[in-house]
């Protein structure tokens, strides 16, 4: 097991209903043609993969996809939308968990390498990744810029949103390079919150370069997001896609 944190029944059952903007045909069609045309004609492996908010789509595009997920609740919400043939799920976690065969490509979306809280366990989440590709095959992280620039001297919290039924920030420990994120989320019309928090370490994307060079993994492209835009010093997130080295006998 590792250090990351474990989804609840009742965080999977209202996982989905939450997270209604990143399953809009906006966020999720720019997604799936980024990594449908990375995988090709080959297979996809998804860490993290969830309740197959991207997975469950990409299968859909014809694209043969296998599931590592740590939280039996959240693979069980995914049981609902796809069976065990047509999308394979281990349960599991992303820095060790190994499953059959090879693939194009290997994928962690919505920020969750920060699920793992140490930069051993990032790194060995690399090699799997790495293991479990064919050469040339590539690796793509999609995950958040730290927003240490928000942090005047003697402020540890950034808000990320303030709405009518959610506020939420971060607090930051700059020496464990480790985020908390709180949420204070309005149940129904009866003025009541939910309050709720989750742990992520942040990593810049230097740092995980690294790590794809220890796994044998070159850098190959980064965006500022799945449309493609440049990346520069004012992005908020980065989609990054590293290649497998080719070793010629």
């Amino acid at each position: 097991m590792t250090s990351s944190e474990l989804w609840t029944r009742a965080t999977a059952e209202r996982y989905d209903a939450e997270e209604t903007d990143m399953f809009s045909a906006g966020v999720l069609g720019p997604t799936l043609d980024f990594l449908a045309e990375l995988a090709g004609d080959g297979r996809a492996l998804e860490f993290a993969i969830g309740t197959g908010r991207v997975g469950v789509p990409l299968r859909e595009r014809g694209v043969p996809v296998v599931g590592v997920e740590l939280s039996e609740h959240m693979a069980a919400v995914l049981r609902r939308k796809a069976d065990g043939d047509t999308l394979p799920v281990v349960v599991g976690d992303m820095a060790t968990t190994v499953v059959p065969g090879e693939f194009t490509l290997v994928y962690l979306v919505y920020n969750t390498i920060s699920n793992l809280l140490t930069q051993d366990e990032q790194v060995e989440c690399f090699r799997n990744a790495a293991r479990h590709l064919a050469p040339g095959g590539r690796f793509v992280i999609e995950l958040g810029v730290p927003p240490l620039r928000f942090l005047p001297p003697g402020q540890v919290a950034v808000p990320f949103d303030v709405s009518e039924r959610h506020l939420g920030f971060d607090t930051f420990d700059l020496v464990e390079q480790v985020l908390v994120s709180h949420h204070l989320t309005r149940d129904g019309d009866d003025g009541r919150y939910r309050r709720g928090s989750s742990r992520h370490r942040y990593a810049w994307p230097a740092e995980l370069d690294l790590m794809a060079r220890i796994a044998g993994l070159e850098l190959e492209r980064r965006v500022a997001d799945w449309d493609g835009t440049p990346f520069g010093q004012d992005s908020t997130k980065h989609v990054s896609v590293w290649r497998k080295r080719i070793t010629v006998q």
